[in-house]
């Protein structure tokens, strides 16, 4: 191994040891604990009123892979989109506004599954991916409710608040993906089997 493939390796090594000091520091708290204890099992328990296929599906059981994954390109990924369309610099024409709202009301709408999806699985969670995956769920559907709020303020003509709305969702929803790629990559939540089964 080259010296420079050494460096390589210290960089990388480097930076996974401040993303897990991050998540450390937002997930290492017994109020959060106490707080993903009750949810869960209030989860858990609506849960069971739902069909055995339907909370298959959401796992992703039927693809053999987690769905939720999937599903967040959607809403990232109209968020994305719209956020470039509202803040690029220069003069916004009609055009631009209408397609930066069409692909906040994309993303928006897309969101509904990936949630649902989301909070299935964490429902089988475990340990520090629990209280990680709750903050992870807390940022992204308080992203999807200010792009709500961004939508209905852009129909009523207030564009300026739409756009600070949904640029602040758009902040709150690109720090609930870091704590998604914690949540794969270094708790390994999904890799290799769906989260039918308890993970963390």
């Amino acid at each position: 191994m080259t010296a420079q493939t050494f460096a390589q390796h210290d960089f990388l090594d480097q930076d996974s040891e401040i993303n897990d000091q991050i998540e450390d520091a937002l997930s290492q708290h017994d109020s959060l604990e106490a707080v993903a204890d009750v949810l869960q099992r209030q989860l858990q328990a609506a849960e069971r009123h739902l069909s055995p296929a339907l909370i298959a599906t959401l796992h992703g059981q039927p693809l053999g892979h987690p769905l939720h994954p999937i599903l967040v390109h959607l809403p990232l990924g109209g968020w994305l989109v719209a956020g470039i369309l509202d803040f690029y610099p220069g003069q916004k024409s009609a055009e631009t506004e209408h397609a930066a709202d069409l692909a906040l009301l994309l993303g928006t709408v897309g969101a509904v599954g990936a949630i649902a999806a989301g909070w299935t699985d964490w429902a089988n969670t475990r340990g520090e991916a629990r209280r990680t995956g709750l903050i992870h769920g807390a940022l992204n559907e308080s992203a999807f409710f200010l792009n709500g709020a961004s939508l209905l303020a852009r129909r009523k003509g207030r564009r300026g608040l739409g756009k600070v709305l949904s640029g602040t969702a758009l902040v709150l929803a690109l720090g609930g993906g870091f704590l998604g790629g914690q949540l794969v990559y270094r708790h390994g939540l999904g890799v290799g089997k769906t989260l039918a089964t308890p993970q963390g």
